[in-house]
């Protein structure tokens, strides 16, 4: 396969899996309350403002090549896009990032308020546990209970002290500070590699791999092309635009946090994207024609424009 053939035919999977995914979502956040009008539309306005969705794309595509059902698949699809969205609204508050851009939009606290944007994040980390341990009714639909308790606890794991919220804690840690290669690491595999890792292991899981030996293969995988899409963002933080990015151009740099083209410098975080993006397809090897949508998203993390 030529490398215009694999971008075109991935770039055609994630544009269906993003409309997928976003009617999944709007499903999940229908329901309105005139109780909780505000919070709801705070959620509904984090959720589906955009954005590349790329956790639910990597729990589609992982799914999808090792033969599960596309039904199978949307719970943990929504689950991790809910709980990447809900870590959005935290790193953007006051106490966080102070960011007030997210997606070429005020962020959550902006468009709102602080405490209804904790409120959303919070829902929003409920609903995702919620969405992800109902069973589904349709045919096709629905995981083994055996197999939803592993996604449970995959994702608790990916987003605990050992995880997101770990990795957040470093990064508030460091700001002004020099962290050392294994130290900025360990916090881009925590903060952002984990969820992405755990979207690979939940799309694996609802495809039956789990246990089984190409298991720990795409878990290799997941961990490997986390950090190689978090040196690449951090890369964009700093050659990027605000009107592309979709954030606040410098925003790293403006906090005095440690990053990859801060410890590095910009062509050594380039490499080191690409080596970690050469693993991520090593991690592949032997899983035969199977892993071929994997390995062109690999190259696609490490190439992208925003």
């Amino acid at each position: 396969m030529t490398a215009a053939v694999r971008d075109s035919a991935l770039a055609a999977s994630i544009e269906t899996f993003q409309r997928r995914i976003a009617q999944v979502l709007e499903q999940e956040l229908a329901g309105p309350d005139p109780a909780t009008g505000r919070l709801r539309q705070a959620m509904r306005y984090s959720v589906l403002g955009g954005g590349k969705r790329l956790r639910p794309v990597l729990v589609y595509l992982t799914g999808q090549a090792f033969g599960a059902p596309l039904l199978r698949l949307d719970a943990p699809a929504a689950a991790v896009e809910l709980i990447h969205a809900y870590s959005l609204i935290h790193d953007d508050l006051p106490a966080m990032d102070d960011d007030d851009l997210r997606r070429g939009r005020p962020t959550c606290h902006r468009a709102f308020d602080e405490g209804t944007a904790i409120l959303a994040g919070d829902a929003l980390q409920g609903l995702a546990f919620a969405v992800l341990a109902q069973p589904r009714p349709q045919p096709g639909a629905d995981c083994s209970a055996a197999e939803r308790v592993l996604m449970l606890a995959t994702l608790a794991r990916a987003i605990g002290v050992d995880g997101m919220a770990g990795g957040q804690a470093i990064d508030l840690q460091a700001m002004g500070q020099t962290l050392d290669a294994a130290a900025i690491e360990h916090m881009h595999r925590c903060k952002t590699g984990a969820l992405i890792q755990a979207s690979v292991e939940l799309g694996a899981i609802a495809a039956g791999l789990a246990p089984g030996p190409a298991y720990p293969a795409l878990q290799a995988f997941g961990a490997e092309i986390g950090l190689a899409f978090q040196i690449h963002d951090d890369i964009l933080d700093v050659t990027g635009e605000t009107s592309v990015i979709g954030k606040t151009k410098g925003a790293d740099a403006a906090l005095g946090k440690p990053t990859y083209p801060s410890v590095f410098g910009l062509e050594e975080a380039r490499h080191l994207a690409v080596q970690h993006r050469d693993r991520a397809l090593a991690a592949l090897d032997g899983l035969g024609a199977a892993a071929e949508p994997l390995q062109a998203l690999a190259y696609y993390v490490v190439n992208r424009a925003l």
